[in-house]
């Protein structure tokens, strides 16, 4: 059988059809033993009730003849034993007892002599309660042949030749228990067999339906579960919330979801760094072949050359071990904040005083390009609560692509703005811009814009100021036209002095 086919009786409808027939049998166990406890106690009280008055009439019709007493005080055992079995072969089922006045039995015909088991007194207080309720309410009192058992009764009292006691005749005596008690289990095993039997047809009617019906919510999401393992990733579980396992049904489509974007996300970054590579690779070749060329030409005409040309070879050599530097740092810094491995240490700080030294910093290279770098508003002192190096690094590079960008005679402004319970830090430049179609990916991992001879960019300098933005929650936007400028916009909480 293949696994498919085993699915068709997963174990969970096998457990549901055990339990179900478990009840079952439960059910019906009880039902026969309620019903046999119930109809036992109705046939008692029905025969109880209906001969409550012959303890009387024994009484009436007997004692008023003849007394059961001799001379001597002694029962009368004939003229009992007589009476006795005159009523008792008329019906089979009582047994008759004399009692005297404190229960104990004076005389009766069933009682075996030597029978050292059979009760020498009979219990007093069934007898009365039965007395004073005049028969009419159900009460059980002692079996003298049989000790500590109950049987139902009737009893009277007498008063005869200054003789007093009771008549206490049981109405389900020893024979009629083994003829009742024979056919009881008769009986019931009629009942069982037919109760069973009927209850098993209907139960597996009604447990398959039922069974069915419960199941089909989840046989239907097995189906879709399928469907998704073998290769369905848009397979889901309709209307979720109309399910018997609303829960289920409604964490497996979000589970689906988040597989299926998990997958997206992974087949991007597989994607994106197939890119980076490629790019990577391109850029490290460039400086790489450079300082191969040079080197080598130092090495060939090292006789030949002047000292200038020497000067000359040896600071192009120098510039393009700084790119290489810069590189290999840019992509350690960045692998270290997409692997998560930076916690942003927030402390407040003055981003005021953090932009001087900036500006001051690239100065001298926005003097050498002839492009104004400036603050707007200085005076200022803004604090803000960040990690106070991870910020800095996010402006060095903005600042350094603004630069890279602007030609001579241009500006570079870097504006502080309180807004609210923020701090905005604005940077726009009046270089070449970004291209519109450009705009929505320049953010992205070694994403260069109008990459040419004049501008080297190594494409990592923005994904990673959107990372440090990330690490401080916080977005950042760009307003671009070509030809006309940029300006990059972020927002750092600000820090209040309580």
């Amino acid at each position: 059988m293949s696994t498919r086919e085993k699915t068709l009786t997963p174990k969970l409808v096998k457990k549901l059809w055990l339990a179900f027939v478990l009840l079952v049998l439960l059910m019906g166990a009880s039902y026969i033993f309620i019903t046999g406890y119930f109809a036992n106690k109705y046939s008692q009280e029905t025969t109880q009730r209906l001969n409550a008055d012959i303890a009387n009439h024994v009484i009436a019709e007997k004692f008023s003849g003849a007394s059961p007493f001799l001379a001597d005080g002694s029962v009368n055992k004939e003229l009992f034993g007589d009476l006795m079995h005159d009523m008792m072969a008329v019906n089979q089922s009582i047994e008759v007892y004399l009692l005297g006045q404190e229960g104990d039995i004076l005389y009766s015909v069933v009682l075996d002599p030597e029978d050292k088991n059979a009760a020498k007194k009979v219990d007093l207080a069934p007898v009365k309660s039965f007395i004073a309720d005049s028969g009419e309410k159900f009460v059980l009192g002692d079996d003298p042949r049989n000790p500590g058992a109950k049987k139902i009764f009737s009893a009277a009292p007498y008063n005869v030749d200054g003789h007093q006691g009771f008549i206490y005749i049981v109405l389900a005596g020893k024979k009629f228990q083994e003829v009742s008690d024979n056919l009881m289990s008769q009986y019931f095993a009629r009942l069982g067999i037919g109760a069973t039997i009927l209850t098993m047809i209907f139960s597996a009617i009604i447990g398959l339906l039922a069974i069915w019906f419960l199941t089909k919510n989840l046989r239907l999401i097995t189906q879709t579960v399928r469907r998704f393992h073998d290769g369905d990733l848009e397979a889901r579980i309709k209307n979720p919330e109309k399910s018997d396992i609303e829960v289920f049904a409604k964490s497996f489509n979000e589970m689906a979801d988040s597989i299926v974007s998990n997958m997206d996300k992974m087949q991007s970054v597989d994607q994106l760094r197939r890119e980076l590579i490629a790019n990577v690779s391109h850029d490290l070749r460039t400086p790489l072949a450079i300082l191969k060329g040079y080197i080598e030409t130092l090495q060939i005409k090292r006789d030949s050359l002047s000292e200038v040309e020497k000067d000359e070879y040896l600071q192009i050599t120098h510039d393009n071990v700084d790119r290489l530097s810069n590189l290999i740092n840019q992509l350690f810094e960045y692998s270290k904040l997409e692997a998560e491995q930076v916690v942003p240490i927030k402390e407040p700080f003055s981003i005021t005083e953090l932009s001087h030294d900036l500006i001051a910093k690239f100065k001298v290279l926005a003097d050498k390009k002839q492009i104004d770098l400036k603050m707007d508003n200085p005076e200022d002192n803004c604090l803000v609560y960040a990690d106070v190096s991870l910020v800095e690094r996010a402006l060095q590079n903005l600042i350094e692509n603004a630069l890279k960008y602007t030609e001579a005679g241009g500006h570079v402004t870097l504006s502080l703005q309180k807004k609210g319970n923020n701090i905005e830090i604005d940077l726009t430049d009046t270089g070449t811009g970004i291209p519109v179609n450009e705009q929505p990916f320049i953010f992205d991992r070694y994403k260069q814009v109008e990459k040419n001879a004049k501008k080297h960019g190594y494409g990592l300098g923005l994904a990673i100021v959107k990372k440090i933005m990330d690490l401080h929650d916080t977005t950042i936007t760009v307003l671009s036209k070509p030809k006309e400028g940029s300006s990059f916009t972020f927002h750092l909480p600000a820090y209040q002095i309580s």
